[in-house]
């Protein structure tokens, strides 16, 4: 019989909702079991039968629970991470993992003495345009790359309602927000870099935090990737941008997977997933005769349902997990930087 792993989500706001519950749900390998619910209770009606504690001290006492989520505000994730390995948990954790990275050190050695594992959750690697960049990249088409840019950028002027992203407190800020989904999707391709230039910024009227970066990532052989973050741009740029000698490739901002679950729609539901007509990403690339071709590249299927399935390999086939170790402390090092 398939082990079920049982789970435990701390919070049930818009990422439990939307990011957890519902993969930990429709996965077999999982038991969706408890769940955090301060004031509202809104999970029993969409989960029947699920335990909703009012702390989090009572879903990290709870002795059945054998995975825990934790998915609560930042500058929390290093406490409740400690808290949950040291009541004998594997634990998923929400980016940016730690606010830095001596805490996530910390953590690593904890894991590691009480035997217990921990996992990244870094969504972002299984959206389809991302997917759809990494096999431009790995097919080698555009030749040696010279220049890579990724872009998360929204428009928000009005300071937000989530204190714990607008206070200056640990962890805040934009950088912190979207630096970690697009430091991880670089890292994952090119690795850690040789060095690396950080730009940040505060536009928006009476901002206590950075809602601005740009950060130049330097690799061997002259290859160049920048990674941009914009709260204040109105017409949005390509998300990625790809130049290398045979050619560029430019792709829209386009995975589908949140939209659709914010909508309600469920994994198992024609079209999910699937990016919208005209979302194609293009490859213009040119031969050794100066003929120039343009292609539509086709967007790809998007399913976080994956990292899910490599937790669940990792804790019970003890396989690898895709995101490392080495791969996080990179990150958080160029984050606190």
């Amino acid at each position: 019989m398939k082990k079920e792993i049982v789970t435990g989500i701390m919070s049930y706001g818009m990422s439990g909702k939307v990011f957890h519950a519902p993969f930990i749900n429709a996965h077999p390998g999982f038991k969706l079991y408890a769940i955090t619910e301060r004031s509202k209770k809104e999970a029993e009606k969409d989960y029947p039968g699920i335990l909703s504690y009012n702390t989090i001290d009572e879903i990290i006492d709870d002795p059945a629970i054998e995975l825990i989520i934790i998915n609560t505000p930042n500058y929390t994730h290093y406490d409740y991470a400690s808290r949950s390995l040291r009541a004998g948990k594997d634990i998923l954790v929400e980016k940016p993992f730690t606010a830095t990275s001596v805490e996530a050190k910390e953590l690593f050695a904890l894991a590691d003495e009480l035997g217990r594992k921990i996992f990244f959750y870094q969504n972002r690697r299984w959206d389809s345009d991302f997917t759809s960049v990494r096999n431009v990249i790995e097919s080698g088409q555009l030749g040696k790359l010279n220049e890579v840019h990724f872009r998360y950028d929204r428009y928000r002027v009005a300071i937000g309602a989530k204190t714990f992203k607008e206070e200056p407190i640990a962890a805040s800020g934009l950088m912190y927000d979207l630096g970690p989904h697009l430091l991880d999707q670089a890292i994952s391709i090119f690795g850690k870099p040789e060095s690396f230039h950080k730009i940040i910024g505060r536009n928006r009227p009476d901002t206590k935090v950075d809602d601005y970066f740009s950060i130049h990532l330097a690799y061997p052989n002259s290859v160049n990737v920048f990674v941009h973050s914009n709260l204040l741009l109105l017409d949005p740029l390509p998300a990625f941008v790809l130049h290398g000698a045979n050619g560029s490739f430019h792709k829209q901002r386009s995975d589908s997977q949140e939209e659709q679950l914010l909508k309600g729609m469920k994994l198992d539901e024609p079209g999910y997933g699937i990016e919208a007509e005209g979302a194609e990403g293009k490859l213009t690339l040119i031969d050794a005769s100066g003929n120039k071709t343009v292609t539509a590249v086709p967007s790809l299927e998007g399913n976080y349902l994956s990292l899910f399935d490599a937790v669940y390999e990792s804790i019970v086939n003890d396989a690898a997990y895709y995101v490392t170790r080495e791969q996080v402390l990179t990150q958080l090092e160029i984050l606190e930087a």
